[in-house]
């Protein structure tokens, strides 16, 4: 029987891919032409050419699969066509949850994100967290992919209403090796790495092991229940804590001036005005900036009762990241390390 993944060569994919290999699936890859395929030339899984975009490429890749990891998005902050992120997103989630329900799959996990959930109140303690039962609302979401995502899980959630067999999960914000685009989390590190931080604004994220994200999702397939969501996260970190873990890590100092938020706002305004008039993608979007004025604080024991899911260590994720980074040169060696981390010349 066969298991189709899409979105395998992106960061979270990519590890849910590895990890229902090693499990001894039969795996099947919905890849896009012209994706970068090196960091999966070890997985041995079959690789199946098309688009989220494109319905009978998805009804071709369907053929045969019993059950589907749709784990693929357009994962921006900023586009210059707002329209191909929610093609992607919700276009793409209709036509692969229809290609599944012709196939008559009998599973489909379906990968959303926290940012679909309602943001936490900055008072807010621990028992007042949210999680997946707080109600939320696509006026609520900040930006297009936020606005998109929210709209693709309510087709997952429409679909489960429907009879179809999908479970939903949502990642919090992954860390570890493998974030090779990288995401707009994995760009903080690389830039802190890089020395190119040299403020920090108050926010504060979720962060998880990607390793333990894929996790999640094998235990989704096999124990969550239809029509339910699942929050896959592990440890509540301000940004400032976040870069302090960074700098035990990789021995170099944490910044220590606090940005207010307006300034960064202004910044991002000027980076995409001047990004525009040069042709390329903005290093400070705007929408990032206005989603950091809330903490994505979150409770994530729901999928550790149901689903079994027990994540590791956030420290030992930063730390994986870090090497790997490193490794695959995006960012330059370090001076001595703490941690047990290995330690380069800087």
């Amino acid at each position: 029987m066969t298991t189709l993944v899409t979105g395998a060569s992106g960061f979270v994919g990519s590890h849910v891919a590895r990890q229902l290999v090693a499990a001894g699936h039969s795996v099947r890859l919905l890849v896009r032409r012209g994706s970068r395929l090196e960091f999966l030339a070890d997985v041995a899984a079959e690789r199946v050419e098309g688009d989220l975009r494109d319905a009978a490429s998805v009804a071709r890749a369907m053929k045969g699969v019993h059950r589907v990891f749709h784990v693929a998005a357009d994962y921006r902050l900023w586009a210059r066509n707002p329209d191909e992120i929610y093609d992607s997103n919700v276009g793409g989630t209709r036509r692969l949850l229809e290609a599944a329900a012709a196939e008559r799959v009998s599973r489909i996990v379906y990968t959303s994100t926290v940012a679909t959930i309602a943001v936490s109140r900055p008072d807010a303690s621990h028992d007042e967290l949210p999680d997946e039962s707080t109600p939320a609302s696509v006026d609520q979401m900040i930006g297009h992919y936020k606005r998109s995502k929210f709209l693709a899980e309510e087709e997952a959630r429409k679909a489960a209403a429907a009879g179809l067999p999908v479970v939903i999960v949502n990642p919090t914000t992954p860390v570890g090796p493998g974030d090779w685009k990288p995401t707009p989390t994995g760009k903080i590190i690389v830039d802190f790495l890089n020395r190119k931080m040299p403020a920090y604004v108050d926010t504060g994220l979720n962060l998880v092991a990607v390793e333990d994200v894929a996790a999640g999702h094998l235990l989704a397939a096999e124990r969550g229940r239809v029509g339910e969501r699942y929050l896959l996260g592990a440890r509540n970190m301000t940004l400032k804590q976040i870069l302090d873990a960074l700098a035990a890590i990789a021995g170099r100092s944490a910044p220590r001036v606090r940005l207010p938020h307006a300034v960064a706002l202004a910044a991002g305004y000027a980076d995409e005005w001047f990004s525009r008039l040069v042709g390329r993608d903005p290093r400070i979007p705007v929408e990032g900036v206005k989603m950091s004025r809330h903490r994505m604080f979150v409770s994530t024991g729901k999928a550790e009762r149901e689903l079994g899911y027990a994540p590791g260590s956030v420290e030992a994720a930063l730390g994986r990241a870090v090497n790997w980074y490193e490794e695959h040169g995006y960012a330059r060696g370090r001076a001595a390390g703490k941690n047990g981390v290995r330690a380069e010349a800087a």
